[in-house]
């Protein structure tokens, strides 16, 4: 690696308001290009953060269609506009959302506090656009599928976290950061039942991200995008717990959490405990959303 590489990073890299510009994007093009993978960014090893090389920009730029066909793999829509593509009422939109056949990629907040979810239109023309789905678009609902949205399904909220995650992970740099990543759907008590040590707890949470920004720090929005952000569903926090846990043994044996000189390596070594089992991950997540940013 040349000398310019690591002493002059930003001859060869833009930061992203440089990028989006570069790549004719809106800042939210770009932010959900990047989300999605369809942009490959690099550390910024000036001060914390992302760029996005000079040669990623040189690839995206030659692709057909440029910038039409990257605008058109981040277009987003809300539920009626999303119905109208997929030919649609609007209220069967929300049903197949709510039942987890349409996955939303992004939310925000209106001026009434209301959570408003969009969607790839890339993803709701191919759902519309496939045969197997004909019989969920047009005609009754299926008795099963009716008997869980009057139970109250709903879960655009936990695929989004999932989506979420997958960005998450694809971005951490190293096992801390995936382990932050898991712990940011997690509440506090659930983390410190899994990370027992304090300063091992106190590590983590430094790569533990919030959620998405949506209003001033503690405001009612900023509680609700919170919310969205945490688990819920016993099973959801079951696999997530155990997750938290196989991601913290990657991290402790990258890199033991810093903590002051003197201070034993944890506390069941301070007492002479044996040192508690780790349950094994119940659906290996973080293995498959590896695999699938890979």
């Amino acid at each position: 690696m040349s000398g310019n590489t690591i002493t002059a990073p930003h001859r060869l890299s833009y930061a992203p308001s440089r990028a989006a510009r570069e790549l004719e994007l809106k800042r939210s093009e770009f932010d959900l290009a990047v989300h999605l993978g369809h942009i490959r960014t690099v550390p910024d090893e000036g001060g914390g953060g992302r760029r996005v090389a000079r040669s990623e920009i040189d690839r995206l730029s030659c692709a057909d269609r440029f910038p039409e066909s990257l605008r058109e793999r981040v277009k987003v829509m809300g539920t009626t506009e999303g119905a109208a593509l997929m030919k649609v009422p609007a209220g069967r939109f929300t049903r197949l959302a709510r039942l987890g056949l349409v996955v939303p990629v992004k939310f925000y907040l209106n001026r009434y506090r209301a959570v408003v979810w969009l969607y790839l239109a890339e993803e709701l023309r191919q759902f519309a656009a496939d045969q197997k789905n004909a019989s969920l678009l047009k005609g009754r609902t299926p008795e099963g599928m009716r008997d869980l949205l009057e139970a109250g399904l709903d879960l655009r909220p936990r695929n989004w976290r999932g989506r979420h995650l997958g960005f998450l992970l694809r971005q951490a740099g190293d096992p801390w950061e995936c382990a932050g990543a898991v712990a940011a759907f997690l509440d506090p008590i659930q983390i410190a039942d899994i990370a027992t040590d304090p300063y091992e707890r106190s590590y983590l949470n430094r790569f533990r991200p919030g959620p998405p920004a949506h209003g001033a720090l503690g405001s009612p929005a900023a509680h609700l995008a919170e919310r969205i952000m945490t688990a819920g569903d016993p099973d959801e926090i079951g696999w997530l717990r155990a997750d938290l846990a196989q991601a913290l043994e990657e991290a402790r044996d990258h890199r033991p959490a810093p903590r002051p000189a003197g201070t034993p390596d944890s506390p069941w070594a301070q007492h002479g405990s044996p040192r508690p089992e780790v349950p094994q991950p119940s659906r290996g997540l973080l293995a498959r959303l590896r695999r699938r940013s890979s």
